[in-house]
């Protein structure tokens, strides 16, 4: 985990050429809090399956298995989950929603601490790291310096890269353009009309759908920007979806 400091920035479209969803661009206050510095890791969400012994309820999947239709890298069954060889540093894919609440609750209860997942203003602003461009190093993608479609690294448009690969941003953290898309705590909401303005989830037009981040390896660089915006019900796990977790810092 590293600390994100306190701070205020404008969230949305601030350069313009965005969709819709990403407007209006409003100032939001965020307080202080602690992130995680990678994605979440094939060998951490493994470690939490063997140790509950479960693979989450039926109406409410965690994660997929290792299958000819998917590109988990995790193998086996309840209470025997393997890793896919090589795959042990890669974030974890093919997790639900539920799945990544599910783990960051049996985190806490393991630690004493509280683990959640991101609100979709501490997300953007964590990732744009004291920036108004639409990558935190500038309005072009550039080579080799994510992970998503024609970025120009040996696994864009392929596959996960292993955590770290790349250049962390200003506030130490990796891959928050491309990679894996990211759960967000927050339930899907139109646009920012509305929004509040302290860094909460929003919670307007609750739906099934839950907030995603961050564009992945089969991703074009628009849909890595800052200020996009995914989304997906909270039991579909698919092999671009990941997630970070988060935690209250008190100051």
């Amino acid at each position: 985990m590293v600390v994100i400091p306190a701070g205020t920035f404008r969230m949305g479209d601030i350069q313009g050429g965005g969709w819709d969803d990403e407007k209006p661009v409003h100032q939001v206050s965020v307080a202080r809090f602690a992130m995680g510095k990678y994605e979440v890791t094939v060998g951490e969400f493994v470690h939490f399956l063997n140790t509950v012994k479960r693979r989450g309820p039926e109406g409410e999947p965690w994660f997929e298995t290792k299958a000819e239709d998917s590109d988990s890298h995790i193998i086996g069954s309840t209470g025997n989950f393997q890793i896919e060889a090589g795959y042990e540093n890669h974030p974890v894919n093919e997790v639900s929603w539920y799945g990544a609440t599910a783990y960051l609750d049996w985190l806490s209860e393991q630690t004493g601490k509280r683990y959640r997942l991101p609100t979709e203003a501490e997300w953007e602003y964590a990732a744009r790291a004291g920036t108004e461009t639409k990558y935190w190093w500038g309005n072009e993608i550039g080579t080799n310096l994510a992970n998503c479609y024609s970025s120009g690294s040996e696994w864009s448009g392929k596959q996960t890269a292993p955590v770290g690969s790349f250049q962390a941003n200003p506030f130490g953290l990796y891959d928050t353009v491309g990679n894996l898309w990211e759960w967000c705590a927050d339930p899907w909401h139109d646009n920012y009309q509305g929004a509040p303005t302290d860094g909460r989830i929003c919670n307007g037009n609750v739906t099934g759908s839950r907030l995603l981040r961050g564009g992945s390896f089969i991703d074009d660089p628009g849909g890595c920007r800052a200020a996009y915006r995914g989304r997906g019900s909270s039991d579909f796990h698919r092999r671009y979806r990941g997630f970070r977790g988060c935690a209250d810092v008190t100051l």
